[in-house]
Parts: C-alpha cells; sequence; structure tokens
C-alpha cells in the first residue's frame, strides 16, 4: 500500500505540474527524474558500505552530498574508488550528478540546474555503465520552449518540478523496490490518459501475469510447476519492459540467465532501459534493442549458421493489433517465413508470431496476445494457421474479455505455443465472460487469473470454460479455431416435467380444497354464510 501511495502521490505531483505539456511529453521528464533518483540512492548506499567510516558526513550549513565531501578530499583516490563500484554496482555517477546534488540546486533555484542536467544526463548515457547506454535521454528536451522560451525560464521550470518531486519522495522511505513500483504505477497511469498510443508502451498487469505464469511453468509437465530456471527469455515487441520484468519478478532475481527485448519506437525503447535499471536489472543481464522486428535488423538474429542461431527458453509478447506491413517478395524465403507463408499486408500478426516461434528452444513456451481475428480469418492467415495446428505447435487457445486493454476495446486471446508439446488436443479457455466491470477498462481479479493460470497448469476441464478439442475435430471445422465452436456458453433452458407439474396442481387444489372447508367450518360455528 505505501508503494501504491507513493505512485498516487508522484502522479498528482505530475499532473499539476505539467502545465502546458501533454502527458506524454511530461511522462519522460517525470520517468527520468525518478530513474535518476533510483540510481543515485541505490550508488550512495553502495558508496557509504565501500567507503565505511571515510563516508563523510557534513555540516549542517553544507549543502553538498557527502560524496562530494570525499571526491575533494581524497582526490587520489578517485580512480580506484571508481573502478570498485564499477564491479560492486556496475556504474559510477559524480557526486554533483546525484539526486540530491541536483535536488538541492532546485530548491535553492541555483541557475545551473538545467547546465548540471544536461551534463549529468549525457555522463550516464556515455560514461556511468561498462555498456554504453547512448541516446537513454534522448527524448527529455532540456531546451524545449514548453518548458520555457528562455535558460533562465526553463531553469525556473525545472527547479519547480523537481522541488516538487523531491518533496514527494521524501515523505515515502527510499526503499529502492517501492521506486520500481511507483514507476510501473506511473507508467499504467500515463498509459491510462494516452489513447491507442498506450498500446506501443503497455501491456495491463493483469495480463502480463497470466502470460508470465504461463511461460515459467515446466513447458511438457506445467502440472509439475515452475521451472527452477529459464536460461533466456525474450519479448520481441517489448515496450516499457514490463512483461519481461514480470517474468524475472515471478523467477527471483537469480532466475533468469539474461533478458532480451526489441522494440522499434524509440521513446519506449529508452523507458525500457530505464525500467530494466530501475528494477536492479544489471546492466550485464539484459539487452534490448531498438529496431524493426518484422525486417529481423538485430544482427544476433540473423545468424545464419543454425548451430549458432540464438533461441530463447520463454518468449512473452503483445505485439501492436492487425498492423498493417509491406512484406518484400525475399520475404517469401526468410527462414522465419518460408514454411508458413507470409501474413497478408493487413494484419501482421501472424507475421510477429513467426517471428518470436522461429526463435523458440525445442522445449520452450511462447504466449502471445493476438486480436481474435487470427482464430478464424480465412486466406494466408487460415494457411499459416493449419499448418501450426497440423504440425503440433498450438498449445492452447485463450479467449479474454474486451475492454482490458488502454489502447483498444476488442476482445483479446492469448496462444500458447510449444515446438514439442504432449498432449494432442488443443486447450480451449473461454474466460471472456470472467471479470469485473470497471469505469473505464474491465478488470480481471486474482481469482479470474488464478483460474485462467490453473485450467492451463492442470489443463482442466469446465463446462461453458475450458475443453480439450482433439483435432480430428478441429480439422473437422477446417482448423478454425474460434472458441465459441467448442465451447458454448449458453444456459440450456430448463426442461418441463408435465407429469409433475401436474402433480403439483393435483396436490395444491387439493390442499386450497381442504383450507376451505376447514374455514366454512369456522364460519358456521360463527353463524356466517360459508364461502363459494
Amino acid at each position: 500500500m505505501n508503494d501504491t501511495k507513493l505512485g498516487k502521490t508522484l502522479w498528482a505531483i505530475a499532473d499539476t505540474l505539467r502545465g502546458a505539456m501533454n502527458a506524454d511529453d511530461f511522462r519522460d521528464y517525470m520517468l527520468s527524474f525518478l530513474f535518476l533518483r533510483y540510481l543515485s540512492d541505490n550508488y550512495e548506499t553502495a558508496a557509504k558500505k565501500e567507503l565505511g567510516k571515510d563516508y563523510p558526513t557534513p555540516d549542517a550549513d553544507d549543502r553538498r552530498v557527502p560524496l562530494a565531501l570525499w571526491y575533494a578530499n581524497n582526490p587520489d583516490d578517485i580512480t580506484e574508488f571508481e573502478k570498485q563500484m564499477r564491479r560492486k554496482v556496475h556504474y559510477v555517477i559524480q557526486p554533483q550528478h546525484l539526486w540530491n546534488s541536483v535536488a538541492n540546486l532546485a530548491r535553492t533555484q541555483n541557475g545551473e540546474l538545467l547546465s548540471t542536467l544536461q551534463a549529468g544526463f549525457k555522463y550516464i548515457e556515455n560514461e556511468s555503465f561498462e555498456s554504453t547506454f547512448s541516446g537513454l535521454f534522448s527524448e527529455i528536451n532540456l531546451g524545449s520552449d514548453k518548458l520555457g522560451r528562455k535558460y533562465e525560464d526553463r531553469n525556473a521550470t525545472l527547479c519547480r518540478i523537481i522541488s516538487e518531486i523531491a518533496k514527494g519522495l521524501n515523505e515515502f522511505s527510499t526503499d529502492i523496490d517501492a521506486l520500481g513500483d511507483a514507476y510501473e504505477y506511473l507508467i499504467g497511469q500515463f498509459a491510462a490518459g494516452s489513447g491507442k498510443k498506450a498500446g506501443e508502451f503497455y501491456t495491463p498487469q493483469q495480463i502480463s501475469d497470466i502470460l508470465s505464469a504461463i511461460v515459467t511453468l515446466d513447458s511438457q509437465e506445467p502440472a509439475t510447476g515452475k521451472k527452477e530456471r529459464l536460461a533466456s527469455v525474450f519479448d520481441f515487441a517489448s515496450g516499457s519492459g514490463s512483461l519481461l520484468l514480470n517474468v524475472r519478478k515471478r523467477m527471483g532475481p537469480h532466475g533468469i540467465g539474461k533478458i532480451y527485448g526489441q522494440e522499434k519506437n524509440i521513446t519506449t525503447y529508452n523507458l525500457a532501459r530505464m525500467n530494466m535499471l530501475l528494477h536492479g536489472v544489471k546492466d550485464t543481464e539484459f539487452e534490448i534493442y531498438h529496431g524493426d522486428t518484422l525486417a529481423n535488423d538485430w544482427d544476433i538474429l540473423r545468424e545464419l549458421n543454425p548451430a549458432k542461431k540464438p533461441s530463447f527458453d520463454a518468449i512473452v509478447a503483445n505485439p501492436p493489433f492487425s498492423y498493417r506491413w509491406e512484406p518484400t517478395e525475399a520475404m517469401g524465403d526468410d527462414v522465419r517465413f518460408k514454411n508458413y507463408g507470409l501474413a497478408p499486408k493487413s494484419a501482421a500478426d501472424f507475421a510477429f508470431l513467426l517471428h518470436g516461434f522461429h526463435f523458440l528452444k525445442d522445449e520452450g513456451v511462447m504466449a502471445i496476445i493476438l486480436p481474435h481475428g487470427v482464430l478464424f480469418r480465412g486466406g494466408a492467415e487460415e494457411r499459416i494457421r493449419s499448418k501450426l495446428l497440423k504440425d503440433g505447435h498450438i498449445d492452447t487457445v485463450i479467449g479474454l474479455p474486451a475492454n482490458l486493454f488502454y489502447s483498444t476495446g476488442i476482445p483479446v486471446c492469448i496462444l500458447v505455443l510449444k515446438k514439442c508439446k504432449k498432449p494432442d488436443d488443443v486447450l480451449f479457455i473461454n474466460a471472456a465472460e470472467h471479470f469485473e466491470k470497471g469505469k473505464r477498462q474491465n478488470q480481471l481479479s486474482e481469482e479470474h487469473i488464478a483460474k485462467i493460470i490453473e485450467t492451463y497448469q492442470f489443463r482442466n476441464e469446465e463446462e461453458r470454460y475450458s475443453r480439450r478439442v482433439e483435432m480430428v475435430e478441429i480439422e473437422k471445422n477446417d482448423f478454425n479455431l474460434n472458441i465459441s465452436r467448442y465451447i458454448s456458453t449458453a444456459v440450456a433452458e430448463q426442461e418441463i416435467d408435465l407429469k409433475a407439474v401436474n402433480a403439483e396442481l393435483v396436490t395444491l387444489e387439493k390442499t386450497i380444497e381442504d383450507a376451505r372447508d376447514k374455514h366454512n367450518a369456522f364460519l358456521k360455528e360463527l353463524g356466517l354464510s360459508p364461502l363459494p
């Protein structure tokens, strides 16, 4: 609750401060400052531990952070100290760029705040980490007219924003996990106000919970429970990285070898990198690539030697729905598509699916969110769907309620795919009518989520909810996976037993007759006329 309250406090500050900016613009400032606070807190905690009794305590009238004092008094030891910090926390921040230094400049309305922030962001991008995070703050325009026309005006606006954020944060625990949760909360709140744009960077937490639970269960024997370890997990449309982080949360910080993501939108790509670091994922433990998934322009995925081709234990994805694309003739020979054919120009849904499926390990599992159209549309999509089914790769189809996303009101489904699966049937789960109605979005409760996961894990069958369907029946339906063909949600009308109803009527008439006779006897005793 404390973490949620922190998120709400920061959201209230964002709502008050953004002024002339739209929410999407202000999002980048707000989340970047929260990210700087996280990096700084983590760094100062590690520095205090590293320096021990040598970590200074500033005088009451000295506004400098302790690390700035130590740097001033120990110039010859700085290089060795920073080398140690790179080993311990994997990055370095200069004292003047730490959040508390920046917040002090903001509180005193110092004219150097803007230039200090610019220098600090540049240092973090290019020098803080062993891996360069070039362009990490590229979407934050500190020279924007929306902050003010002149340098002094922009500086004053930033002083106000940072002072308010600092005040809001000071009311709460500095627990770095709380900052991570607040970051996720703010992303969700900004998504709520972004309409269709929200689909570019946000998968609702409740759906993310379902996907992450599915891919962390043993792929061949889900009933045996969660895997002990995943060597790798991949999201080829990673957005802000929340799906990948949800998988990591389930596996634990040491349960995944490496996290891989790809994102085409530059703003969202930067959000994802910040989100990883902010949740304690070291720069050596993840790789997010900025590029076009459908064009497959990530070098590590273009390895032609099958022995060296990367493959992943778990793949999760929420790609853009029915995205229009321009496949070239050459793509027909692309290793990802050549055995299945190309998805139509009007909807790249199966192109995204086949991209991910190509990089799935034989013993891996993939869970992808798609619009319902992939289950029944004809033409090229029917051919792809039929081959996936004939080859035994579609394991489970889960229908979800409408209006769960900020970006669209359409109902969606989750397809679970495996290269090697034991059951010969396909499990259908119709969860479309199991939700709590909300003002703007419908919600899945913890019970709804748990039921979906349990049904998948144990392959349970339940009337009007879930059913295992043999391939013979699916083939008879021309490989159409429309859920309503296999699970009827209609409640049958109750049959009326005419004989029983007649007997009941006879009994009722006899009861009425006896009651009337008894009543008339009382009336006779009183000298009154009996009822007819």
